[in-house]
């Protein structure tokens, strides 16, 4: 074992792919998670079931590590903060204040001089019709967003209830002509270098990630300007570890950031196999300050997502020796859950 060891906020899938890549590393994990079932448990060195509003917990938490890191941005700031004033916390809990917050994010990525869609901060349902240029738009949560949660289609202002108490705020979006989705994963290091993964083609269905492959089918323009914005996000945030910004390309082949992930993302997965240092081992690397390495493509790749019940076809599956399948051991099956996913290496 190394000397470091790393607390990770959160025990999915995520959590359980981080530590895996920290054995690897021979970092010690500990991961606190308020899922009893969480099936990062089956990979850390130490697992805390607790509340994370429950103070004890997180001290026992605090002490029992040097660095702490998070596998979902949905954790209350003050929290993360308060674990900051006794250890290092990447990436860092103001970063989070902003992604948490649709309004804010969108902001930050527009005074970059970076596109989003044409977008409006919504506070009552009067708002929507003083904005009607925006529709037909998607009315999003400003907060806790995420798979497509807090999301309605507006088409026109008929689906626009009068009597709609807002006890939210939202943004109102523009739908975009849609051509096509991709994502840039990128690590960025404490001294400032960066690995910038190639883009990732995605196709979501039902507003959940369903498949993603490399190479992306775009033109050079857009490759280079995914990376390009990706690497400037990350330095303007300042961020250390592995994040993730998700793109539209619309009709005119208008490159548009839709949201940063400030953590490993979904579309990333098949960085595991395609490449030599996946997008997890990266993040680890980052924030242990353990240094780049090197990272080479290895092939191109395809990641299908396994949901809900399909997991009990993939468990009596074989496999060909290109193909990877990963069974993420969570314990209730649920409709449209994320189970497992699978990567198929391709020429």
């Amino acid at each position: 074992m190394s000397d470091i060891t790393l607390g990770i906020i959160g025990s999915g899938q995520l959590g359980s792919l981080l530590c895996q890549a920290a054995k690897k590393l021979n970092v010690k994990t500990v991961v606190i998670s308020d899922d009893e079932q969480g099936p990062a448990q089956n990979y850390s060195n130490e697992f805390i079931y607790s509340k994370y509003e429950d103070e004890s917990k997180i001290k026992e938490f605090t002490d029992k590590v040097d660095i702490v890191t998070f596998e979902f941005e949905n954790i209350p700031v003050d929290i993360l903060k308060k674990i900051e004033l006794k250890k290092k916390v990447l990436p860092k809990p103001e970063i989070n204040k902003i992604i948490q917050n649709r309004k804010l994010e969108k902001t930050f990525i527009n005074n970059l001089g970076i596109k989003t869609t044409n977008w409006t901060f919504i506070k009552q349902a009067g708002d929507v019709e003083k904005n009607k240029n925006l529709l037909p738009g998607i009315l999003k949560s400003n907060t806790l967003g995420y798979d497509g949660h807090g999301q309605f289609v507006l088409n026109s202002l008929n689906d626009v209830k009068k009597d709609w108490c807002f006890t939210a705020d939202y943004i109102l979006e523009k739908k975009v002509n849609l051509k096509k989705e991709i994502s840039v994963v990128i690590t960025r290091y404490l001294n400032g270098k960066t690995y910038i993964y190639e883009p990732i083609e995605n196709v979501h269905k039902d507003q959940i990630l369903n498949h993603s492959k490399i190479p992306a089918d775009i033109n050079k323009e857009i490759f280079t300007k995914a990376q390009s914005d990706a690497k400037l996000i990350s330095e303007k945030l300042d961020y250390v570890g592995t994040m993730c910004v998700e793109y539209f390309i619309d009709e005119e082949d208008n490159l548009l950031v839709n949201e940063i992930a400030p953590r490993v993302h979904n579309s990333g997965h098949l960085t595991i196999n395609a490449f030599n240092i996946s997008q997890f081992e990266n993040h680890v690397r980052a924030v242990c300050d353990l240094g780049l390495k090197k990272v080479e493509k290895i092939s191109n790749a395809e990641m299908f997502n396994v949901l809900g019940k399909d997991i009990e076809t993939y468990r009596s599956k074989t496999f060909n020796n290109d193909e990877f399948f990963y069974d993420y051991e969570k314990k209730s099956i649920k409709d449209k859950r994320k189970m497992g996913h699978l990567t198929v290496l391709k020429k």
